[in-house]
């Protein structure tokens, strides 16, 4: 499909490209001047709310240093913050504590964009989107005697449309908790593609909050790992608030004898959607996967899983399992699940499943029958609910109040 008007536009709205990001960028604008933005054609893309996503082409890309005006809460002291300014390279202005360096010139040449383009996507338009635009990368190398947490915070602006870039190695047998805060805000957009390398023995917990919490607001977000032999790898997302959010993990195994863990929870009320479309490829021998996806909506919003799980004959012995658990908490919310497993090795073990529920009337009944008021009977039924996934983040993470946020503004 040939660009739009609006695409083109678009692109005649952007500045020249520029800095160390020069050749990402015209790969990105070119992809848009050729394809355009995506359509119910596109299979990845037909569920996808059209005029939502069309915010990221019609807010402006210009930013100040000076409208980031968000307000954190205070940090753990065994925790390193950054947080990423989409205009100026973060690392500039920070001294990074023992065990973190900035990856070399030649490092990011040498592997920025490879795991990414290792995923194989047709029309990759979410990355495009951000190579376009991007115009800073955070690019870092964490020893393995760093022996911090690593907590990154990307904020929205108001009434803008931002871009970032993220790019990570993590050293052979370093173990990492690493914490990432997205925040939306009044009419904005985020785009965000993040690459992680995971070296041989490298144990890396990932926790992802992000919070639209504001009107129009909207995200999307493209998370690519590679892990070495013997890696393991546990990823617990919560998606909440967003007039319009899609999440795109992708996940390689690309030596085979490594552990992936997959924990996802997205919530909607109102007219939101919210998407989560999963890749999971094994490309050896011995490799596992526990992938759950959870998702609740309620008045007339939309919530979408497409679980995708790749393996190829070299890939014997892999076992996987994948659960997609839904609940409808209105007649008028939709939820649309779809598993995908291309399986060519013989000697694998690999499951799946969905389910789409309410809350049940037994157990509400049990908590009003002991006095509970209805509003907290649901507030509890509902945290039981979410406890698979939130019990999983560090409890610093709770400073960020996500909890309280996923269930103040759901209603039955």
């Amino acid at each position: 499909m040939k660009s739009s008007t609006t695409c083109q536009e678009w692109l005649n709205s952007l500045p020249p490209t520029e800095g160390y990001l020069t050749n990402e960028q015209s790969i990105g604008r070119e992809f848009f001047l050729e394809n355009g933005m995506p359509s119910k054609k596109d299979e990845a893309w037909r569920l996808s709310n059209f005029n939502k996503l069309n915010s990221f082409l019609s807010l402006p890309t210009t930013i100040d240093h000076e409208e980031i005006k968000s307000i954190f809460p205070e940090k753990d002291k065994n925790r390193e913050r950054i947080i990423i300014n989409p205009n100026e390279n973060p690392i500039l202005n920070i001294d990074l504590p023992n065990g973190l360096e900035k990856l070399s010139n030649r490092e990011i040449e040498d592997n920025l964009g490879k795991i990414v383009q290792s995923t194989n996507i047709k029309n990759d338009i979410s990355v495009c989107l951000n190579q376009a635009t991007s115009k800073e990368l955070l690019a870092l190398k964490v020893k393995s005697n760093f022996n911090q947490s690593l907590e990154i915070v990307i904020p929205s602006i108001e009434g803008k449309s931002i871009s970032t870039r993220v790019f990570l190695v993590i050293e052979e047998g370093t173990k990492l908790d690493l914490l990432q805060i997205f925040t939306g805000n009044n009419n904005s957009a985020q785009n965000h593609l993040i690459e992680i390398k995971l070296e041989s023995k490298v144990e890396l917990t990932h926790g992802l909050i992000s919070l639209g919490e504001q009107q129009k607001s909207s995200s999307i977000c493209t998370l690519a790992v590679e892990q070495s032999e013997k890696s393991k790898y546990s990823l617990h997302s919560i998606h909440h608030g967003w007039d319009y959010a899609r999440f795109e993990p992708r996940i390689i195994q690309s030596e085979g004898q490594a552990s992936t863990i997959i924990k996802g929870l997205q919530v909607t009320k109102s007219k939101e959607q919210i998407a989560t479309h999963s890749l999971i490829r094994f490309e050896g021998p011995n490799g596992k996967l526990d992938q759950l996806q959870k998702a609740v909506a309620s008045e007339y919003s939309h919530c979408i899983f497409n679980g995708s799980i790749e393996v190829p004959q070299n890939a014997q012995k892999t076992e996987a399992a994948q659960l997609s658990r839904n609940l409808l908490l209105s007649k008028r919310a939709r939820i649309d699940t779809k598993p995908e497993l291309e399986i060519v090795a013989d000697d694998v073990s690999c499951t799946h499943g969905a389910t789409v529920s309410q809350l049940q009337d037994e157990e509400l009944f049990y908590l009003l029958s002991r006095g509970i008021d209805s509003k907290h009977a649901n507030s509890l039924l509902l945290k039981g609910y979410y406890d698979e996934v939130i019990s999983h983040f560090p409890k610093s993470a709770q400073k960020w109040n996500f909890i309280e946020k996923l269930i103040k503004d759901i209603k039955k």
